[in-house]
């Protein structure tokens, strides 16, 4: 099976994680993921991120160091995902009708993620 890879990004300002919820119709639908998306063949993965950043949220970003690279395999596809840090600059706009939310560290926990973002989400919360 093909591995997609894709890119997140972790970004917190004052102790709260910038999320966004999964449009209907797509691949895990309504669940809260950090933003972000596929990379595209000739792309680094700091580009990839900056473009789906600037796509989704109306943001530039910057794009910091790499907190982990999860591959999951789920039925019907295998991702493997590149977490950033990352600061955006101004506040984000949804241009895609999605949910977004700043929440505390403490909280993520309490928000469904997909499978593959479970682990960081704990760490990241604190929770064990």
């Amino acid at each position: 099976m093909e591995v997609i890879d894709v890119v997140a990004a972790v970004v917190e300002r004052e102790g709260r994680y910038l999320i966004t919820r999964r449009l209907e119709g797509t691949h895990l639908a309504g669940l809260w993921e950090f933003p972000g998306g596929k990379i595209h063949p000739t792309e680094r993965p700091e580009d990839a991120l900056q473009r789906e950043l600037r796509e989704e949220l109306a943001v530039e970003a910057s794009v910091g160091r790499l907190l982990d690279t999860v591959t999951w395999i789920y039925p019907e596809k295998t991702v493997r995902i590149h977490f950033f840090e990352c600061d955006v600059l101004g506040e984000p706009h949804p241009q895609e009708s999605q949910e977004m939310r700043w929440v505390e560290a403490a909280a993520l926990s309490s928000y469904a993620f997909p499978a593959a973002d479970l682990t960081l989400v704990q760490r990241l919360s604190g929770a064990r």
